[in-house]
């Protein structure tokens, strides 16, 4: 077994995290990443001395002895990407004219809610009360030490037993959408602060465990860029002993007697392995590198019928001025929608990089401005019109900073850059299918569904990333690596180890 090779598709995070722990594990391990970067869509790129941040909005804090501190030390996350306590949400409703920074403290946040409508004083308490119970119960983690194959009976009581106290909360009401919850909420800025905190998809539960991580001060903001933090992972996985393959396209699966041995390139070369991870895009794993020959009904179902995330159009602003103390996290619902690609957009999602100096020059600040648009549009315009598909870019940026304007007197006459991302850029650089950042959209059907990380019929071949993991994110994505590295272990009779 000594000096089994793996081929790992993908250098994002998924695909690091599978290099690091293949590498802690004895495999010869070689990571094939499309880009001449790392990091998929946890990036960032420099612009006139700004620095455009992608992916993440937020991390999730660890403290030493966590088994979540060891997976960020696994990987290189630390110690060298230092994380700061400075998430600050804020609302601003333009429909109603008024605006909400939302407090830390969960006893303040109930007053504060509560007292914006009485009436609804009920909805706001059994959010809190939910936010609360899993805050008390620490189950930030529960669930991700292991793959759900490898879990057994002990596991499931072991699961029972951290959640006991929080059980009701993932079932009843809770477990409906966020958009079915609020139509019991009778004041409209607190229904659109509800339905817009996260996603309106997402069920209940998860948006009580965004306000708990809130208050409890889980929900963290790196101090550097994104692609600092994936360069760290990087440098550690080739400390380790990993090589990765920029600039390098894998079209095909290459298999050989049931069980997957290797990739063929765009460029038509074969590197052969006694096993392979994709940590890439979901469907182009499932449909082209695989040739759709190995789908059960319920996976070509879901790549069939499941809503994905409704990719963005991410406009960042270098602007000569400061932002003291507001949010770094802003909602905005607009009272006049603005036209994205031929289509309404009523509600908009504001970054200020506010709470650190390394993204702009001093006396500086970058202002990120995103909003959901259409796939279609911008993949049809991009690929036959492109004086078309820069002039939207610009259209939109310019119509963004007018509504900006509104709430920041002078901020468009001091802007010194302008950098546009569209759906197109997302799948330009990480190939994610439609622009779907994030994969499937986390409506309660995906978030309680199993994914395996293998396919029937072909061995030695696993899955890692958001597509195995709904709801995407830093941590879920890193276990997910992991989570390879473990079945890869368990077939080859392997003890998997740590750092």
């Amino acid at each position: 077994m000594a000096g089994r090779s793996v081929a790992i598709i993908g250098a994002g995070l998924a695909g690091l995290a599978a290099g690091c722990y293949g590498q802690l594990n004895g495999y010869d391990t070689r990571i094939f990443e499309q880009h001449t970067l790392p990091g998929g869509v946890v990036t960032s790129w420099k612009r006139k001395g700004y620095t455009v941040n992608c992916a993440p909005h937020f991390m999730w804090r660890a403290q030493a002895g966590e088994p979540m501190h060891r997976l960020y030390l696994d990987v290189g996350i630390l110690p060298h990407s230092r994380m700061v306590d400075r998430l600050t949400y804020g609302f601003i409703d333009e429909p109603t004219g008024r605006r909400l920074i939302l407090p830390r403290r969960l006893e303040e946040m109930a007053r504060t809610l509560a007292a914006i409508s009485p009436a609804d004083a009920k909805q706001v308490a059994d959010l809190i009360a939910g936010a609360r119970a899993m805050m008390e119960a620490d189950i930030w983690d529960l669930g991700l030490d292991k793959p759900p194959e490898l879990s057994g009976p002990i596991d499931s009581v072991k699961t029972l037993l951290r959640t006991s106290r929080v059980l009701k909360y993932f079932g009843g009401r809770y477990a409906q959408p966020v958009t079915a919850y609020v139509r019991e909420v009778q004041d409209p800025f607190l229904r659109r602060f509800f339905e817009r905190l996260f996603l309106p998809s997402v069920p209940v539960w998860l948006l009580c465990m965004v306000l708990a991580m809130y208050a409890a001060g889980r929900s963290v903001l790196l101090e550097g860029s994104s692609l600092e933090m994936a360069r760290a992972m990087e440098s550690r996985y080739r400390a380790l002993g990993g090589e990765i393959v920029y600039g390098a396209t894998v079209e095909e699966v290459l298999v050989k007697d049931g069980r997957a041995a290797g990739v063929r390139l765009a460029d038509g070369t074969t590197h052969r392995a006694d096993a392979v991870i994709s940590a890439a895009d979901g469907h182009s794993t499932l449909f082209e590198m695989l040739r759709g020959c190995y789908l059960d009904p319920r996976t070509e179902r879901r790549y069939r019928d499941w809503p994905l995330t409704s990719p963005t159009v991410s406009c960042a602003f270098g602007v000569a001025c400061e932002f003291p103390g507001e949010p770094c996290m802003s909602i905005i619902t607009l009272e006049d929608p603005l036209t994205v690609a031929g289509r309404p957009v009523d509600v908009v999602w504001m970054r200020l990089f506010n709470y650190s100096p390394r993204f702009a020059p001093p006396g500086k600040t970058v202002v990120q401005v995103d909003c959901e648009t259409d796939w279609d549009w911008w993949d049809r315009v991009r690929r036959t019109d492109l004086e078309r598909y820069r002039h939207e870019k610009n259209r939109v940026a310019e119509e963004l900073l007018v509504r900006l304007e509104r709430h920041y007197p002078g901020l468009a006459c001091r802007v010194e850059m302008v950098d546009v991302a569209t759906p197109y850029t997302v799948w330009r650089y990480t190939r994610n299918h439609r622009g779907a950042h994030m994969g499937w959209l986390p409506t309660p059907q995906a978030l309680n569904a199993r994914f395996a990380r293998t396919v029937p019929g072909l061995g030695g071949f696993y899955m890692a990333g958001q597509w195995v993991m709904p709801g995407g994110g830093v941590v879920p994505s890193l276990y997910s690596g992991r989570h390879a590295v473990q079945l890869l272990c368990h077939e080859d009779g392997r003890t998997f180890v740590t750092g």
